[in-house]
């Protein structure tokens, strides 16, 4: 059996910290920024995944200071993190080529299915029906 997909959240934050060690706030920026504004992480989510990260040991306290009289620590990615973010990496590569693949091959005339349009009735559970397919 295959492991999980891993979820957004975790995939961002671990992005995050490839190329540097990062503390909260500059996660919480590197996030927005990586999914270009799409995603704006909570605290509560981001330390929440943040421990959930350090007891999977996919993540390590880097540096711990204090910055204005509060604690801050500052997260890397451990050779663990770094594996499994390589490997979803790889995962959501080739399943990003398949579905170019797949849209190309549409593209060409010969290679496109039957159209698909609403059963009659068309209610929300309406079902579909394959054009040509049935008749």
């Amino acid at each position: 059996m295959t492991e999980r997909a891993m979820q957004e959240p975790t995939l961002l934050l671990l992005t995050a910290l490839a190329d540097a060690p990062r503390h909260g706030y500059a996660l919480i920026q590197e996030i927005a920024a990586i999914s270009d504004g799409r995603v704006k992480m909570r605290t509560g989510t981001l330390y929440g995944a943040l421990d959930r990260l350090l007891q999977q040991g996919l993540i390590e306290v880097a540096a711990e200071e204090i910055v204005d009289g509060r604690a801050r620590r500052t997260y890397a990615l451990t050779d663990g993190g770094r594996g499994a973010l390589t490997t979803e990496a790889e995962r959501l590569s080739a399943v990003a080529e398949e579905a170019q693949r797949r849209l190309a091959a549409v593209r060409e005339p010969s290679a496109r299915p039957a159209a698909v349009r609403p059963a009659a009735g068309g209610g929300k559970l309406a079902f579909f029906k394959v054009r040509g397919a049935f008749s």
